[in-house]
């Protein structure tokens, strides 16, 4: 994807105090404006390189403006006669709601659209002119900047996340843009631009409460100590008390029974245990105490990034799907908007991570062999084999020399397996089905260039933990039986009873799905129910770290612009580094 960085320079004169309002606009007998917008577009085209006026302004999407104004005859949007000048205003409410979003404020212009404004009310006749035009290049950089940031975010998740194969919304900004010249308003035109997710609206609605929280400052911390449980006295219980008052909803209690571990207070721990992916046990041990400490500033910069990458999905995930969350190890089924099955999962290791990516599911493996990666011979077996060699029959792996399909299987007790290295490892391994196979009894296939896929496992203690990171890459599920049967309900035939005796069969058997179901692989650390409840999880793979960062970077021009960038449809403008 080409990314281009427009930097154009241009007059923006008479600058004064932000805030002006009224008085800022041409009347009628100040004449057309289309010939000063014209000369003005021309100017940024081919002026020459790092010429600098008396004062500048940064504008970013210089192409789209001077194809826009083209198609229009360079008739302005936002400095015409009086019937129309609240459009102006109304773009710059839009934008002192960027906050809300999870955006900058700061990104879109608001200074200079205010200089300007103010300088507008003493200027002369000539300089009016200049200044206006000013005033409507500003305005129309930072609509469309904004506007691609709502449609598509800030960032181009394809330089943050190799995998990504997600499409973003797509619509014409241009066409957008078109809309408020022929009496859109604008906070309708932004609107319809952002998430339509009633998910996306919720994570607002958190960010805006947390910043709330931050605004009266934060909630006290837990000093360290034994794990606290209910019944006991202690005076970090006051502490405990307080700072779930801010979150959970503890009412407050005499000071008598402040140092009191009581029944309200155990409820409202189990329920931010719930929130944050700990087991809800009550206890205030060392890993809820570090949740707890967690500062409210860290929480709202999960927030934003999540909000971030909301906007890099499109609207419609799909009819029915699955969804699996890596961060917070769970799987769900979707429905006509409802959660229809849910479970929890075992995901990648930090060192093989589970991608992110979407998908469908188009057939399942009932009994399963495991054609072992070999990169996990060599790196797992393989020291496991050395160690014991009998592992590998009692296991129920089978070993063959090279990858052909003619090849016989090789008695592994035979094997020099000391011997052998990852550089020097000629063999497959293929485990059978059965109840040793890593695979379990099924797995979802989607294929993908990552060999990822959903499977059931032998390890079902894993389920039990906090944090499931514990396989190669692919996706463990808890319930293995309740997805095919969801999977399979289109396909005759196939009831529960007949996906389970098929699950125990002694060779695989492959069943075509008559309905393929997309799946999507996300990655979210924060996300809110509308209820208004907000959940937390560990960002196990550490990548919110690198959406930051670049949130935190200059703006550049919005991905969502880049496609009518790429499409050779804007005239060409030249541009300094």
């Amino acid at each position: 994807m080409r990314r281009l960085l427009v930097v154009l320079i241009f007059v923006v004169g008479g600058y004064g105090p932000a805030g002006a309002s009224g008085g800022a606009y041409a009347s009628e007998e100040e004449g057309p404006l289309q010939d000063v917008l014209r000369e003005r577009i021309e100017a940024l085209r081919y002026a020459p390189q790092g010429h600098v006026q008396r004062d500048v302004t940064t504008l970013r999407a210089v192409e789209h403006l001077a194809a826009f104004y083209e198609m229009r005859s360079f008739a302005p949007v936002w400095v015409t006669p009086t019937h129309q000048r609240m459009t102006t205003y109304a773009l710059r409410a839009a934008l002192r709601q960027a906050e809300d979003e999870g955006l900058r404020m700061a990104d879109y212009h608001l200074d200079a659209m205010n200089e300007t404004l103010q300088a507008l009310r003493t200027a002369g006749p000539d300089e009016r002119r200049t200044l206006l035009i000013d005033l409507e290049l500003i305005c129309s950089d930072a609509f469309l900047q904004y506007a691609g940031h709502l449609l598509g975010g800030r960032l181009d998740p394809q330089q943050l996340i190799p995998s990504w194969n997600i499409e973003a919304r797509a619509t014409d900004l241009l066409d957008s843009f078109q809309a408020l010249s022929n009496g859109q308003a604008v906070h309708e035109a932004l609107q319809s631009l952002r998430p339509q997710h009633a998910e996306y609206d919720a994570l607002r609605a958190a960010l805006a409460r947390y910043r709330r929280i931050a605004d009266a400052g934060g909630w006290p911390s837990i000093a360290e100590g034994p794990t606290l449980d209910r019944g006991m006295e202690d005076e970090r219980v006051a502490q405990l008390r307080a700072r779930l008052a801010v979150t959970d909803g503890v009412a407050s209690v005499p000071d008598s029974l402040q140092p009191v571990f009581d029944a309200p207070l155990d409820e409202a721990v189990r329920a931010f245990q719930q929130r944050h992916g700990l087991t809800a046990d009550g206890r205030v041990g060392p890993a809820t105490r570090a949740a707890l400490n967690v500062p409210v500033e860290t929480r709202i910069n999960q927030l934003v990034v999540n909000l971030e990458r909301w906007r890099w999905l499109p609207n419609d995930l799909g009819r029915r799907y699955v969804l699996v969350n890596i961060a917070s190890f769970d799987l769900q089924v979707v429905e006509e908007g409802e959660t229809v099955l849910e479970m929890p999962v075992v995901v990648g290791r930090s060192y093989r991570q589970t991608p992110v990516f979407s998908d469908e599911i188009s057939y399942l493996v009932l009994s399963p062999y495991w054609h072992v990666p070999h990169s996990i011979a060599t790196r797992d077996k393989l020291p496991e084999f050395q160690r014991d060699p009998s592992a590998a029959a009692r296991q129920g792996f089978q070993i063959f020399q090279g990858w052909s399909t003619q090849a016989q299987p090789i008695d592994p007790m035979t094997i020099d397996w000391d011997a052998l290295s990852a550089r020097n490892f000629p063999y497959r391994l293929r485990q059978n089905p059965g109840p040793n196979n890593a695979l379990g009894t099924v797995k979802f296939m989607f294929p993908n260039p990552y060999s990822v896929y959903l499977h059931d496992t032998p390890a079902r203690q894993l389920f039990g933990r906090d944090t499931r990171d514990f396989s190669s890459g692919c996706i463990r599920v808890a319930r293995p039986l309740d997805l095919a049967e969801y999977l399979l309900r289109d396909n005759s035939g196939w009831d529960r009873a007949t996906i389970e005796r098929n699950m125990g069969r002694s060779d695989e058997r492959t069943v075509v799905l008559n309905e393929r179901v997309p799946v999507h692989l996300l990655y979210w650390t924060a996300w809110a129910q509308s209820d208004g409840t907000v959940h937390f999880r560990d960002d196990v793979y550490n990548r919110d770290i690198d959406v930051q960062m670049a949130l935190a970077g200059r703006v550049t021009v919005p991905p969502a612009l880049h496609a009518l960038l790429d499409s050779g449809n804007t005239p060409s403008v030249r541009t300094t580094p």
